[in-house]
This record gives structure tokens, C-alpha cells and sequence, in this order.
């Protein structure tokens, strides 16, 4: 097998391992923004004057409705575009993925064929 072809499989096997990070990073984020939507709905039905606390490591101190509100809101914002942009990597890493193992099979027939190919030969892979 050539060395560029060996350098190509390194590169898709990083490419795999950056893919199942990027979807257990997404998976964890959109766990966290489901917890906090719940939280967001269920802090909705409550009084406005009633007791509040947050939680800030593993002490409850008090707050008010508003804050409360406010701050669940903010991370319900974040985590949305937290959850976007993992997936907009796991969409570019599938891409950079699909591209390098064409370029792979393309490299490994057009070794075997003895000339260069194009962008329309064998294994090009149609859209």
C-alpha cells in the first residue's frame, strides 16, 4: 500500500474518532437544553412570589422568579446554538470524511488502473 494511501486511512480514523466526539458533545448538550426547557416550562406555572433557589456547585442559595427565569432562558439561548454549531462540525467532518475516503478509493484503483484518474473515472463517487 503507498504511504499516501496508509497517510489517508490515519487521517480517516481522526476524522472518525473527531465525529464521535462532535456527536457525543452534541448528545450531551441537547440533554442539558431538554433539562433546562423542562425546567423552563415548569418554572412558568409557578407563583412569581414563591421561594426560589439555585443551585451553584453544591450550595442552594436564594434568588427571585426573575432571575431565575432570566438565567434559565440564557442557558436554554446557549445551549441552542451550543447543540447548532455541533452539529454544523458533524456535518463538516462527515463531508471532510466522505471527500478523503473518495479520494482513497480513488487513489487505490487508480494504482491498480496505472494512470491518473479524473473527476469522473471510477470510484469518483455521483452525486
Amino acid at each position: 500500500m503507498p504511504p499516501e494511501a496508509q497517510e489517508k486511512i490515519e487521517d480517516l480514523q481522526e476524522l472518525q474518532e473527531t465525529a464521535q466526539q462532535a456527536a457525543e458533545q452534541r448528545e450531551q448538550a441537547e440533554s442539558a437544553l431538554n433539562e433546562s426547557k423542562t425546567a423552563l416550562d415548569a418554572l412558568e406555572g409557578v407563583d412569581e412570589d414563591a421561594g426560589m433557589y439555585r443551585e451553584i456547585g453544591e450550595v442552594l442559595v436564594e434568588t427571585d422568579y426573575e432571575s431565575a427565569y432570566d438565567d434559565l432562558e440564557n442557558k436554554v439561548d446557549s445551549l441552542e446554538v451550543r447543540v447548532e454549531q455541533l452539529e454544523k462540525q458533524e456535518e463538516r467532518v462527515e463531508e471532510q470524511f466522505d471527500d478523503l475516503q473518495s479520494e482513497l478509493q480513488q487513489m487505490l484503483q487508480g494504482g491498480a488502473g496505472g494512470g491518473p484518474m479524473g473527476p469522473g473515472g471510477p470510484g469518483a463517487g455521483g452525486a
